[in-house]
């Protein structure tokens, strides 16, 4: 059945990650780290529950799921490419949509621990969730489909190897994670550039996040950002999947 294929693929890349325990440690201490220094950077001195609160959204859309879900994705496909794992799920009965989605799977639970992991930091300096857990799950969830769409893009289509993985995610990435608001609030950018963040899916991302997480808001309130999201999470989904389709067609014809 197609819901028992995604699953036994989302578990292998699961157990895959698990032995891989540098990865591991890196999409956890990455982002607490991150989290500490820029909340106690906006602390000033002052009380943390306030910068805590505000920070952590950031952090997990930026320093978390960006590096899990869209590099993560890139680099499994990369490898199994290398490792000729696609070859022969192509002589198997998987097909590549329930390994398509057990991919996406897996990373919505590795997306999922990120975020207990920053919001228990958070917690610890006084930060709390104001907002519904639901409607932040459902901002996450948009994220991670945004990603993961992207990172089999990038895996497909701008990689060959695992070495250059890291090149594409930096050279689009890093740009797009500093005019999304990720590290500083956007009202800091000057004005034709807090036109151009629009375009950006990370500041929706950010802006969705941080309103439901920091001030309470609710799925009304940050509507035209979730709708951004849809719309954009659908559109990486579709890239992705016509990406992977393309590259099993290579791989079939010995490509």
């Amino acid at each position: 059945m197609p819901t028992l294929a995604c699953l036994t693929v989302a578990r292998r890349i699961l157990v895959e990650l698990t032995r891989n325990r540098r990865i591991l440690i890196f999409w956890a201490l990455f982002p607490a780290l991150m989290l500490l220094l820029f909340g106690l950077i906006y602390a000033g001195g002052g009380g943390t529950a306030s910068s805590f609160d505000r920070t952590t959204p950031g952090i997990l859309v930026g320093a978390a799921l960006f590096f899990s879900c869209l590099g993560g994705p890139a680099a499994i496909l990369v490898g199994e490419r290398e490792s000729g794992t696609l070859r022969r799920l192509l002589l198997s009965p998987l097909s590549g949509a329930s390994y398509f989605l057990g991919v996406v799977l897996a990373f919505v639970a590795v997306a999922f621990a990120q975020a207990l992991i920053v919001f228990a930091i958070s917690f610890a300096f006084g930060g709390r969730f104001h907002g519904s857990i639901l409607v932040g799950a459902l901002i996450v969830l948009l994220c991670v489909a945004s990603y993961c769409g992207l990172g089999f893009f990038f895996g497909a289509q701008l990689a060959r190897r695992a070495e250059d993985v890291n090149g594409p995610l930096a050279a689009f990435g890093v740009p797009l994670l500093v005019l999304g608001g990720t590290f500083f609030p956007p009202s800091v950018l000057p004005p034709f550039l807090r036109r151009v963040a629009v375009f950006d899916p990370i500041f929706h991302m950010n802006q969705a996040l941080k309103a439901v997480a920091a001030e309470g808001a609710t799925l009304a309130q940050v509507s035209t950002h979730v709708l951004v999201l849809a719309i954009v999470s659908v559109l990486s989904l579709l890239v992705g999947a016509l990406s992977y389709r393309r590259l099993l067609a290579i791989e079939q014809a010995g490509g």
